[in-house]
């Protein structure tokens, strides 16, 4: 994989006045001319982005800019995915020594650097659970949220506060810091009430408070007991602004006509799933990926994230969008386009945030990926560049070269060295 940070682009100015501003794209006024990108229907156009949003979409060559243009020759345009399942408190802490440290900075270092490391590959809108009570108190907390502060501009980052325990003598703590959490911030309920000895009087009080505040919710399950799940569907129906589960990798293991109940449960409910098909996160110690398929097919809203990166949940997660949407396409028999809208505009919609179209109007939101068909995106996604509130944010660059060879001469591949000669190592 090439390494990858934020950059800015490499575009040319439209106008003589464009400034230095042009390069950034910023919507400050200033509008950035993407040209002859290609879209998932075959058409390579110009989109011109201004004000945060997409201004205008035309055949490639008919539109102007008075500021920046990035040439996207070569490059399939899609809405940015989104991540709604990430825990930046814990995330790249497999490396260290001894146990995880959450102290502050350690914990704001952590969570910037993984959003910047997911921004990059291509994800403009993040949902970061972060545990509160026990030793970690509110301090998880608070660091998550300046990490939050610091990203504005480059990311949308969302935090759901996770108390561990919400019944019983123990639980009176765990509620107190959980509205705690919601004053300083937090602005998703949630939690893991399979880790609750009463796992359905733990939902209530989450319920109970996300009513209070008007928050959403979304809860850490399993998902391997149907009573439960009925009974969870049946308690968060019509809640609004809505109730999202993951990773719920139990249900896969479930009789197919008991995972098809509790699929249709969940789906008159109106409660989305977050699957995580990279691998497991902290908040559910069994893995496995849910039936993405009968839930789809059972009308339930269905996104997927990334869950733990780099952790001692999963040591070599990625937190890549579109990993998540290839091994969806290729495991589990997802179309390309179902796949990566599980990434994209279903992940979206479970973080609340509005739709992404690349057509005039809506927010410009958007990721470039080498390649001209979806299907091959996904199977090798490196180079990318990323826009966030119209102006590039992020760009990783991949080059693939071999040497001199008479195969790569009959098949014009991209050689080593200038002279035609493979360079030898210094």
């Amino acid at each position: 994989m090439p390494d990858s940070q934020p950059q800015q682009p490499h575009s040319s100015s439209s106008s003589s006045s464009s400034g230095s501003s042009g390069s950034s794209g910023r919507s400050d006024g200033s509008d950035l001319l993407l040209c002859g990108a290609r879209l998932t229907d075959g058409r390579t156009v110009d989109v011109r982005l201004g004000g945060g949003r997409i201004e205008a979409v035309g055949t490639a060559g008919s539109l102007t800019a008075h500021s920046a243009r990035v040439d996207l020759a070569g490059y399939l345009l899609l809405p940015a995915p989104a991540e709604p399942h990430a825990h930046g408190d814990t995330a790249l802490s497999a490396d260290g020594d001894g146990p995880v440290s959450y102290e502050a900075q350690e914990v704001q270092r952590r969570t910037t650097e993984a959003a910047l490391l997911q921004l990059g590959h291509g994800a403009t809108a993040l949902r970061s659970h972060v545990r509160v009570g026990d030793v970690q108190g509110l301090g998880s907390m608070a660091a998550v949220l300046q990490a939050r502060r610091a990203l504005r501009g480059l990311a949308e980052l969302t935090v759901v506060a996770m108390p561990r325990v919400l019944t019983g003598l123990a639980g009176a703590d765990g509620l107190a810091i959980l509205r705690d959490a919601v004053k300083m911030g937090a602005s998703v309920v949630g939690g893991c009430p399979d880790l609750d000895p009463d796992p359905t009087g733990y939902v209530e009080a989450v319920l109970e408070v996300a009513s209070e505040h008007g928050c959403p919710v979304d809860l850490h399950t399993d998902g391997d007991d149907p009573a439960r799940l009925a009974r969870l569907a049946a308690m968060a129906g019509g809640l609004r602004p809505g109730v999202t589960l993951g990773p719920c990798g139990g249900l896969g293991r479930l009789p197919s006509e008991v995972a098809s109940r509790a699929a249709d449960q969940l789906a008159a409910a109106g409660v989305g799933v977050v699957c995580l098909p990279q691998g497991g996160c902290s908040g559910v110690d069994r893995r496995g990926t849910a039936p993405v398929r009968l839930l789809r097919a059972a009308g339930v809203r269905v996104a997927a994230g990334s869950g733990a990166l780099r952790d001692v949940s999963n040591p070599v997660g990625r937190g890549d969008p579109l990993e998540a949407a290839y091994l969806l396409a290729s495991r589990y028999g997802l179309r390309a386009g179902d796949a990566y809208d599980a990434v994209s505009s279903s992940a979206r919609a479970a973080l609340g945030l509005p739709e992404v179209r690349v057509e005039a109007g809506f927010p410009a939101e958007l990721l470039a990926v080498r390649g001209d068909r979806l299907d091959a995106a996904l199977s090798l996604a490196y180079s990318r560049i990323v826009v966030h509130r119209g102006r590039v944010v992020a760009r990783t660059s991949a080059v693939r070269e071999y040497c001199n060879s008479a195969v790569t001469v009959a098949l014009d591949l991209p050689r080593q060295g200038r002279t035609g000669r493979a360079e030898e190592p210094s």
